[in-house]
């Protein structure tokens, strides 16, 4: 992570441009027109800088009727029409649409199509979408602005334009890879994630599509964002594939000191999954985009946290040092643990982070929120600086955001592939559970634990807790999936909580992931 300079920026500018040719003696320069400078990253800079510089204006114009008063049906109905999408006069695989405002999306954007160096608006058309049931009776005004835009490509068939990425929503964006259904989302910036005062939701306020930087494997888009704290100017250049792979290049202005700012924030869902069961009637076994927080530290250290549904707002934070990856994963592929065939959680992606360049010192910092259905998001993960952010010190950094739809292949070690948790009771008795002790399974495979299965006595489980006691452990082979179950007892004295640790080793060896999971016990 790097501070970015005014001076900087403007000496690379000077070193690009190069110094003008002198005239020969005798010969008078004759004037012509100016050389075309194109649009690019360092222009959307200097207006971020311009934006924060100025007095934050968070003002919403009033939406036309009846655009004011759809609900979500009506909204929904709102089509953008394929066959006016545009790019499709440019020589490139790509298809810009846009959506429609209104319901939740209220803010209006400016989108720009960047041919030949110059930026174009898009001027808004009724012409441009199908309204479905809702009848226009009064034109629109041109410059009503649209609510976002996504753009498609032959992602899964070269004869199809699937959706890519969509941007829509304060800074939300989402990214598909090839096979994959839209779950959690991606945003430019969170501001006080956890804290104690309220979240601020920066915003997209403008778009640059660049078909000077699109070829026939990206596209680049450039965005302006805004909040009552901070200014910033994006870069994406996202690369269609099977995993799709977006890399982020930002430069953020403060208006204002910011403590609490999160880096390349992820927002998902988890309801329900083996390690909360909170479905009641539902016949569905599971529900959720995500089930756990995978990081890989500075130090090299890879580690697991399962997600949870708590009762109350719980914050977790994992500190590190130039960290080299985290994201939020989807690792469950089963349909039998979804049994969902509209809303197939078995193909939503994982979102997986690498840092370009050094972060330096921070933490990775997991808020989880109780929701009661599955139609809310309620988890966030986010990279925060230790040093807060200062009026006037410029912030750069850079990411690379993968769409995974297996991540088997990110780290060689045995993963966490399930947790449960049980009362801890002794086999057999008939007796009632403890209540302030608990039993934790966790299932690993992968690696090179199929290895170890011919002298399963060689492995063995590592545990250990920040309260309490651990009064019990095992560990078994599990023929199931080619790996070892272990079981952990953990015993808390009432108003204790803790954080427990596990990961198996052989010898010296350490041979998986690091499993790590909160457990608090309630006062009786």
């Amino acid at each position: 992570m790097t501070h970015v300079t005014r001076r900087s920026a403007l000496a690379t500018l000077a070193a690009a441009a190069g110094a003008p040719l002198a005239a020969p003696p005798g010969i008078a320069q004759q004037p012509g027109p100016p050389p075309l400078i194109p649009f690019r990253f360092e222009d959307v800079v200097r207006r971020a800088r311009s934006l924060a510089a100025a007095p934050f204006d968070g003002s919403v114009p009033p939406l036309p009727e009846p655009i004011a008063n759809l609900d979500f049906d009506a909204y929904r109905d709102i089509r953008f029409r394929p066959e006016r999408a545009l790019l499709q006069q440019s020589n490139t695989p790509f298809r810009l649409q846009l959506f429609h405002l209104g319901f939740l999306y209220t803010r209006p954007i400016t989108v720009n199509v960047i041919r030949d160096g110059v930026p174009t608006p898009v001027a808004y058309q009724p012409q441009l979408f199908d309204f479905g049931r809702t009848r226009i009776e009064r034109p629109l005004p041109v410059n009503l602005g649209f609510a976002g835009l996504r753009v498609h490509y032959p992602l899964n068939d070269p004869r199809v334009f699937d959706e890519l990425v969509a941007f829509l929503g304060a800074s939300y964006f989402r990214v598909l890879g090839r096979g994959q259904k839209y779950g959690l989302s991606a945003r430019g910036l969170a501001l006080n994630v956890g804290g104690r005062d309220s979240e601020e939701f920066p915003f997209f306020r403008e778009f640059w599509i660049d078909l000077a930087g699109t070829n026939q494997d990206r596209i680049t888009i450039y965005a302006l964002l805004d909040s009552p704290s901070a200014a910033g100017a994006y870069r994406f250049e996202i690369y269609p594939s099977a995993e799709t792979t977006t890399d982020v290049a930002v430069v953020l202005c403060p208006r204002r000191p910011v403590a609490n700012i999160g880096i390349a924030p992820l927002t998902s869902m988890f309801f329900s999954g083996e390690n909360e069961r909170r479905v009641g009637d539902d016949f569905r076994p599971e529900l959720h985009d995500s089930d756990g927080l995978l990081m890989h530290s500075g130090a090299g250290e890879w580690i697991w946290r399962p997600l949870r549904n708590p009762s109350a707002k719980a914050s977790s934070a994992f500190l590190d040092a130039n960290p080299r990856g985290f994201g939020l994963m989807q690792r469950d592929r089963v349909f039998e643990d979804y049994q969902d065939l509209e809303a197939e959680y078995h193909l939503r992606p994982s979102y997986w982070v690498e840092p370009i360049g050094q972060w330096g010192e921070g933490r990775v910092e997991l808020v989880e929120l109780p929701t009661p259905a599955e139609v809310h998001d309620n988890i966030v993960a986010v990279w925060t600086p230790r040093q807060p952010v200062e009026t006037g010190q410029e912030l750069g950094f850079g990411y690379r955001l993968r769409a995974i739809t297996n991540g088997d292949a990110l780290h060689p070690g045995g993963r966490v592939v399930n947790t449960f948790q049980v009362p801890a009771r002794n086999s057999g008795s008939v007796e009632p559970p403890d209540r302030t002790a608990r039993r934790f399974l966790i299932d690993f495979a992968g690696g090179s634990l199929s290895y170890w299965l011919a002298d399963p006595g060689r492995v063995q489980v590592v545990p250990s807790t920040t309260a309490g006691r651990i009064t019990a452990t095992s560990l078994i082979p599990n023929e199931h999936n080619q790996g070892f179950r272990a079981a952990i007892d953990v015993k808390l004295e009432p108003g204790q909580s803790t954080d427990l640790r596990a990961f198996l080793r052989a010898g010296d060896r350490t041979l998986t992931e690091t499993w790590t999971y909160p457990w608090a016990l309630e006062p009786s």
